[in-house]
């Protein structure tokens, strides 16, 4: 594909010499991992979400999970050592991030976060992450991850 959004996450994984595949699709309003999936022809499991997610001390962090999964915050509060973890309202996220909730990607935020990633992800053989722009996925190897961003792996899924 030639020509895509060159985001902040686009530069970024440029800067890292990361190899991704670009995809662009028609964004839908709360269409969620289920219209990307179903426009990319790809399994709901390998389009991750980025959640933005604060922690009891007003900290915020990334969570990268399985279109087709949730985030349990209990569990995820129990493995963080934390009493509470709970998802940012849009305006608080788009703040943090810097992007737009529909859009929000990993790479490239406006401040470096940690980032939990369900430990299942790194298992698979390629994951469609979002490129920092409604309707933009860029399709990476998982292990990538490892190489940009401060990675916990936490078993949290529902």
């Amino acid at each position: 594909m030639r020509h895509y959004p060159v985001t902040r996450a686009v530069r970024l994984l440029r800067t890292e010499k990361i190899d991704f595949i670009p995809h662009l699709y028609p964004y839908e309003e709360h269409g969620g991992t289920r219209q990307a999936a179903s426009v990319l022809k790809v399994p709901e499991h390998e389009v991750i979400k980025t959640l933005v997610m604060e922690v009891d001390i007003r900290r915020q962090l990334l969570v990268l999970m399985h279109g087709d999964r949730e985030v349990s915050t209990k569990r995820l509060a129990r493995e963080l050592g934390v009493k509470r973890v709970s998802p940012c309202d849009s305006m608080s996220a788009e703040k943090y991030t810097g992007y737009m909730v529909g859009g929000i990607s990993p790479f490239g935020t406006r401040k470096s976060f940690p980032v939990c990633v369900e430990s299942s992800i790194m298992m698979l053989d390629r994951i469609f992450v979002n490129g920092g722009k409604q309707g933009f996925m860029v399709e990476i190897d998982p292990h990538d991850l490892q190489k940009m961003l401060l990675l916990k792996e936490v078993n949290v899924a529902l």
